[in-house]
């Protein structure tokens, strides 16, 4: 029975990612600043409390657990995202720090605990934007999020090569438009495409497989940005 983590789970593509692996049958520890969400839906093998990945001591608490329960992770999904929409001349230090916790070193941070824990066929999958794709369309007053998007690109590109020899593997989704809370937050009317229920199917079967195929790989997910 593979034991999966999961950041971002009290909403949207994290929430669904919850309930398609516990459906399958495996351990989830399910880590969100507000827990409540997937503790309402009393999935058995599914462990959730707040977590807030920018609070240092959070960390203590998930390897905690997993010393305590599983000894062994084989699925890391870095989903948790911050978003900010403020004009750049309007955003501050303060601002770009916010997102940069949660988008950068808390998915820094995750990866660098739990990676000890991990087999060289385990497998961290990190989500990111098409926004923060070099070359792909940007959109104004998403400076902090999209450049933030873009250093996990390149983090995990590095770790891929820093832990070539013994894993795990390390591969990027960037993901188009996906009707969500955070894209309705970002672009208000907007309707995309494919719902988070469609989206967390395929990184639920990218998580479990895509090991095999690739290793430091952004994988370009959209068949639309708005």
């Amino acid at each position: 029975m593979k034991n999966i983590i999961i950041t971002g789970t009290s909403r949207g593509i994290g929430f669904e990612l919850v309930q398609i692996f516990a459906q399958k049958g495996f351990n989830v520890l399910a880590l969100s600043r507000n827990e409540q969400p997937v503790v309402d839906l009393n999935l058995q093998n599914v462990t959730s409390f707040s977590f807030d990945l920018s609070n240092e001591d959070d960390y203590h608490k998930v390897e905690d657990f997993i010393k305590a329960n599983w000894q062994q992770v084989d699925v890391l999904i870095n989903n948790a995202g911050a978003l900010l929409n403020k004009p750049f001349a309007e955003t501050s230090i303060s601002d770009f720090e916010y997102v940069y916790k949660t988008n950068v070193f808390g998915v820094a941070e995750m990866t660098r605990i739990v990676i000890p824990h991990m087999t060289k066929s385990s497998h961290v999958v990190t989500i990111s934007s098409m926004g923060g794709v070099q070359g792909s369309m940007k959109f104004p007053g998403l400076a902090a999020y999209s450049s933030s998007k873009g250093a996990v690109i390149t983090l995990t590109e590095l770790l891929a090569e820093e832990y070539k020899e013994t894993g795990p593997s390390f591969n990027v989704l960037a993901l188009g438009a996906v009707q969500t809370e955070m894209l309705e937050e970002a672009f208000p009317g907007y309707v995309a495409p494919t719902t988070a229920k469609e989206m967390a199917e395929y990184i639920a079967d990218f998580s479990l497989n895509g090991q095999k195929y690739y290793n430091g790989k952004l994988l370009q997910v959209s068949n639309s940005t708005p």
